[in-house]
Parts: C-alpha cells; structure tokens; sequence
C-alpha cells in the first residue's frame, strides 16, 4: 500500500503521542525518574511541532515555520534536559530552551527569514547540537553499568549526524531536504525518521530506566538497611568469587559486650554504634576488601590475597580504630571488638597441594575456598579471642596465635 505525505504525517503525530503517554504515564508511577517526564514533554511538544508543520499553507507561515521549528527545537533541547536528568545532572530552562529562543530571534531577522536554506541550515545545526549534547551526556556516565546506554547513545549520536547531514545537502542539492506539503519525497523521508528514532530512543530509555530500577532492587536486598554495607548474602556471593580467584584471608569481628551496650544505653545508641563500628572499620580498610554484616553485632572481612601476618595487622588496624571511638553524647560508652582472623590458600593451590599429598581435601577444610568452611575457622579463633579477655585479634592456625 503506497502512503501519501498526509496519511505518514499523521501516523508521526500519532506515534509520537502514545509514545509521550507512555512516558509520562511511567513518570507517573515512579517520579524519581524526572528524566521520563521530560521525554515524554518532549514526543508531545514535537507532535505538535508536526501538526504545524503539515497545516503549512492553511495557517500563517510565521506559525507553520517561526513557531513549529521554535517546538521542534523545543522538543530536541527536551531530550537533552532528559538524558541529564536521567545522569542526574542539573537541568535549567535556559539550556532547555536556548535552541528555541536562537530561533525565534533569528526569524525576526527579514534576510534570515525570507531563505529556506538559512532556515534549514540552523535548524539543522540546533537539533544536531541538542542530540549530540545528549549523547555525549549518555556516553560519559557516571560509572553505572546499565547494558541500553551505549545503543542510546549511538542512536542519539546518529540522529545528531542525520541532523546535520542536511547542512551540506542543502549546499549542494538544488533544493534544500525539507518536509513540505509540495514536497512528498522529502516529507517520506523526514516522517520515516521522525518514526524510527522516535520509537528506537523511546524504547532505549524506557530500557534503561528499568534496568536503573532492577539494579537499584538488586542493590537493596544486598544491602544491610542500617550499616549501608553488604549484607550476609551479598557477602557470601562476593567471597564466592574473591575465593575462586586465589588465598584470602577472612577477618571476622565481633562488638564486645553488646547486649550491654542495647540494655544500658538503648537500641537506638546501640545502632549508632553499629553504623558507627562500620564507619570506622572501611576508613581503614583496604581497597578491594569486601565488607559485611552477617547479622547482629558480627561483621566479616575478606581480603584479597592477604597472608596471616597482613592480616592480623589489618585487624589490629581496625581494632584501635574502633576503640578510639568515643562517643561525646553518651558518657561511659565505650566500644571494643574482638576479631577472629583465618586464611584460604584457594582453590587452585589447595587442589594442588592435595594432589602431591595423595590426599582429597574435603570441602570443609579452610584451603579448598568454602567460604563457609573458613568461616567456621574464623570463628574458632574469635571465640579464643573472647575466651582470652575480648578486645583483641587472634590468627587462626596450628595452637592458634594472638596478634602482639
């Protein structure tokens, strides 16, 4: 079935109608995602920017050309307000709607106004500036890992190199690339775009909106909702792979006497000294460590490649870290940890030194990368730590050590 200019017209107004619904219709139902508010504004305000465009010789042409390539440009500066927004980056009116303001003034200039290449050549230059904004905007994110960003900003890219394609073309072809009622091929060619990136950008972003959505779940039901730290699953799966990599060394901390702490000064001074246990411990604790609460008063500690010495010095670290904390408001307060510590030689070499033994290593045994198994290891020497007087940090190991 072959398509007359107003019927792909109209199907443009259509499409961009929903599509801003379906945008501010998802504003609606999460409005921390103000990016999707202004994408939504932005399909309306070029839906309208299209009606005008296609009523250009029923209405006045300072309508159908001034004030439908002022919303058209509106519509682009949109976009880029929502690709910031989405970066949660700080959007202002004047950048929105600068490429709009350009225009309008630039149309009360006769000479400009009275040549359709001038008209195309700016236009061209705004749209394909706002989009090239908004990739750029897209592209050099904040360290967030959502898969549609890329496709996003390659489309976007794209659209700004379509945009300003019609520079030249308008240079060099006898007529410029416009879309007007006495010009069915290029009106063909522009809805056919107008569809296909509106659709394509619609769908990215509405994509990585929830995939923002699902990582941010993801982040909380890892997340200890007081200490803002791993929680015991988080952990666990981050040990998993810090133990299949190589040895580790597992820290394991227990707040002396906490119970106390809760029934002689209250829950709520008893939470302050959870946050605060943890606040203490990851400004000394090294990079690439992995920090939990495994629940209560006990917190665990994995790092990387640390052997026994390191990392009863890293516990000790931490201990008078902790026993340094003295809180003003609360007199008689004052806090101690008692930490277990317990080594895995990793998977690969505790298989290799079972095969030269001739032995099979159990999967409970500290040297074949159970998390689990070297938990259990810490444990035993946190408990000799606390047999021992608490406040102090003992290695896991033949006979079982304390750290001088």
């Amino acid at each position: 079935m072959k398509l007359d200019a107003p019927t792909l017209v109209t199907v443009t107004i259509f499409v961009m109608v929903v599509m801003g619904g379906l945008y501010l219709l998802s504003w609606s139902q999460a409005r921390r995602t103000l990016a999707l508010g202004f994408l939504g504004a932005a399909q309306i305000v070029g839906a309208a920017a299209v009606v005008l465009f296609g009523l250009r010789g029923h209405i006045p042409d300072w309508i159908s050309i001034g004030f439908a390539n002022a919303a058209m440009l509106l519509a682009f500066g949109l976009i880029w307000a929502g690709a910031r927004s989405f970066e949660g980056r700080r959007v202002t009116g004047w950048q929105t709607g600068a490429g709009a303001a350009l225009w309008l003034v630039a149309c009360l200039v006769p000479p400009f106004y009275a040549s359709l290449g001038a008209r195309v050549i700016l236009a061209s230059a705004v749209a394909g500036l706002y989009c090239a904004l908004a990739a750029r905007t897209l592209w050099h994110h904040r360290g967030e890992r959502l898969p549609s960003r890329t496709p996003a900003a390659i489309l976007l890219a794209s659209e700004g190199l379509m945009a300003w394609a019609r520079i030249p073309a308008t240079l060099v072809l006898p007529a410029p690339p416009v879309g007007t009622p006495t010009d069915p091929f290029w009106v063909a060619v522009l809805c056919f775009i107008a569809l296909l990136y509106t659709v394509a950008v619609a769908v990215l972003f509405m994509a990585m909106a929830k995939e923002r959505l699902e990582a941010e779940q993801r982040h909380a039901a890892e997340t200890d909702p007081l200490t803002g730290i791993a929680n015991r699953r988080a952990l666990a799966g981050e040990a998993r792979r810090i133990l299949a990599a190589g040895p580790a060394a597992l820290l394991l901390f227990d707040l002396d006497h906490f119970k106390r702490v809760n029934d002689t000064f209250g829950h709520a001074v008893g939470d302050a000294v959870l946050v605060g246990f943890c606040a203490a411990a990851r400004q000394v604790l090294p990079a690439g460590a992995a920090f939990g609460r495994l629940g209560g008063e006990e917190f665990a500690c994995l790092l990387p490649g640390a052997g026994p010495g390191e990392a009863g010095s890293i516990a000790e670290t931490v201990r008078h870290a902790v026993a340094g904390m003295r809180p003003d408001l609360v007199p008689g307060l004052a806090v101690t940890v008692s930490v277990g510590v317990a080594r895995s030689l990793g998977v690969a070499k505790s298989a290799g030194v079972a095969k030269s033994a001739g032995v099979a290593k159990s999967a409970g045994e500290p040297g074949s990368g159970d998390f689990e198994a070297l938990l259990a290891l810490a444990d035993r020497a946190l408990y000799e730590a606390k047999a021992q007087g608490r406040d102090r940090v003992v290695v896991a190991g033949p006979g079982l050590r304390q750290v001088a």
